[in-house]
C-alpha cells in the first residue's frame, strides 16, 4: 500500500486472460487496457510468465489485469510449469477471459479451461478474436456448435481492428461481484458508536504507516458516522481514564490481545482487526471450528504456518517466532513448524494437524478461501493468527461474542 488513498491489490478485482498460445490473449489485453501492456508477436509462445498491471478500468474501477502464458504450452518441461502457473492464477481470479482464435476456434485446451473455470465458480467470458479475420459465415458456425449454456457467454472481437472491445469490458462489468453489502463492522458498529482502536508502533511496525486492517477499520467506522481514537497498548490505560466516554467497542491487534484483555473492562466488547478480516473474507466459522485443533496436538506434529504476503522477517516475528513459541508453550510438546509465503501455499496439506494462516489483508478474497478449500478438502483444520492467539489466551469467548459470524 503506497499511500492510503491506493487501492490495495488485495482489495482490486482480479481478470485474468486464458487461452492457447497465439489466440491473441496478449494483443486482446492491450485492447481492452489501451495500453501496451503485454509484449506481442507472431511467435508462438511469447508470453512466459503471468504479466499483472494494477490499474483502473472503466467502467470496473480498480483492477488488477493479468494475462498469462499460453495453456498449450506442454511440449517440453519449461512448457509445464508455465501451464500450472496459469492454473494457480486461477486461484485469485474473480473473473477469467478466456480468449480464442476464430481461425482455430476451440479446443481440448480451452475445453479444459472451461471446465475448470466451471470447477471454480469463476464469472467468465468466451472471446472469439481474430473476428477480423473470418466471414459471417465461419462466425455462425462458431456459434451453432456451442454448447447451449455457453452461447450467452460468447464474443466476437477484433484486437487489431478493435471491433467488440468496449462491449467486451461492458461484458466484464456485468461480472463484477457485488460488494456492496461487505464491510468489516457494519453491523455491530452503529451511529454515534465511540471504537478506540489498539495498533502497536514496535520493530515489526511499517515505517511511517498504518497496515492495511487498521486503515480499512478507521474509513469503516467513519462511514458508520460513529468515530475513533486510535492508540498505543502502552496508553490505553490513560486513555480509558481520560476520554470521559466509556466506548462501545475496543479492536485490537492481536499480538497484544492478552495485554488490552487485561486493560479492557469486561463488559467493554473486544476483538481484533485479524478476526474482523477472517469475518469480512469468509472464514470465520472456519476459523472458529479449526482452532480447536490445538487441542490435540501432540509430539512430532507438524503444523503449517502460512503467509499471504512476503516481508523482511524480524527477530521476533509473529509467524515464525511468536506463534511457534505461544504453540509449544500451549501444547507442552515439540511441535514441527513449516511457513509459507506469497503465492507459495502447499497443494498438498495431507501431512500437516494444522493450519494457521495470518489475517489475508494483502490476498483477495478467492485467494484465501480457496487456501480454506484445500485445507478442508484434505480434512486439515484452518484457523487465522487473530482466532490462534484468542485462544491461547483463553480469550476467544470474548473477541466473538458480540461479532455476527
Amino acid at each position: 500500500m503506497g499511500t492510503l488513498n491506493e487501492t490495495a491489490n488485495a482489495d482490486r478485482l482480479h481478470i485474468g486472460f486464458f487461452g492457447c498460445r497465439n489466440a491473441g490473449k496478449s494483443c486482446v489485453v492491450n485492447a481492452v487496457t489501451n495500453q501496451e501492456l503485454a509484449i506481442v508477436s507472431d511467435v508462438k509462445g511469447t508470453t512466459t510468465d503471468p504479466v499483472k498491471k494494477a490499474m483502473e478500468l472503466l467502467p470496473l474501477g480498480p483492477v488488477v489485469i493479468i494475462d498469462t502464458p499460453g495453456f498449450d504450452d506442454d511440449d517440453r518441461l519449461l512448457g509445464i510449469k508455465r501451464v500450472e502457473r496459469t492454473k494457480k492464477i486461477l486461484n485469485k481470479s474473480d473473473i477469467a477471459i478466456l480468449v480464442v482464435s476464430s481461425v482455430d476456434g476451440l479446443n481440448s485446451y480451452d475445453e479444459e479451461l472451461l471446465s475448470i473455470f466451471k470447477n471454480k465458480n469463476i464469472p467468465y467470458l468466451i472471446v472469439f478474436n481474430k473476428v477480423d479475420l473470418i466471414d459471417d459465415s465461419t462466425k455462425s458456425e462458431i456459434t451453432k456448435n456451442l454448447d447451449g449454456d455457453i452461447k450467452n457467454k460468447v464474443l466476437f472481437v477484433s484486437a487489431t481492428t478493435k471491433v467488440g472491445i468496449e462491449e467486451l469490458k461492458k461484458e466484464i462489468g456485468k461480472l463484477k461481484p457485488d460488494d456492496a453489502d461487505k464491510s468489516l463492522t457494519r453491523d455491530f458498529i452503529k451511529k454515534n458508536d465511540f471504537v478506540i482502536l489498539v495498533t502497536p508502533i514496535d520493530e515489526s511496525a511499517p515505517k511511517g504507516r498504518m497496515i492495511l486492517p487498521q486503515v480499512k477499520t478507521i474509513r469503516d467506522i467513519l462511514n458508520q458516522d460513529a468515530y475513533c481514537i486510535v492508540t498505543k497498548e502502552t496508553e490505553l490505560k490513560n486513555v480509558l481514564e481520560t476520554v470521559g466516554r466509556k466506548p462501545d467497542f475496543v479492536i485490537t491487534d492481536s499480538q497484544v490481545f492478552k495485554f488490552v484483555d487485561g486493560i479492557v473492562p469486561h463488559d467493554i466488547p473486544l476483538t481484533s482487526f485479524s478476526i474482523l478480516l477472517a469475518r469480512y473474507k469468509g472464514f470465520l466459522s472456519t476459523a472458529v471450528k479449526g482452532v480447536e485443533a490445538v487441542k490435540t496436538l501432540k509430539e512430532g506434529d507438524t503444523v503449517l504456518i502460512a503467509e499471504g504476503c512476503t516481508h523482511h522477517r524480524q527477530c521476533y516475528d509473529i509467524g515464525t517466532y511468536k506463534i511457534p513459541k505461544w504453540l509449544r508453550e500451549y501444547t507442552g510438546a515439540n511441535i514441527s513448524i513449516e511457513t509459507s509465503s506469497g503465492t507459495e501455499f502447499p497443494e498438498d496439506l495431507s501431512k500437516y494437524k494444522m493450519v494457521i494462516h495470518c489475517g489475508g489483508c494483502m490476498t483477495q478474497d478467492r485467494e484465501m478461501l480457496y487456501r480454506m478449500k484445500c485445507a478442508i478438502d484434505a480434512k486439515v483444520p484452518f484457523t487465522n493468527y487473530g482466532i490462534f492467539i484468542a485462544f491461547v489466551n483463553g480469550i476467544l469467548d470474548r473477541s466473538i461474542e458480540k461479532i455476527p459470524l
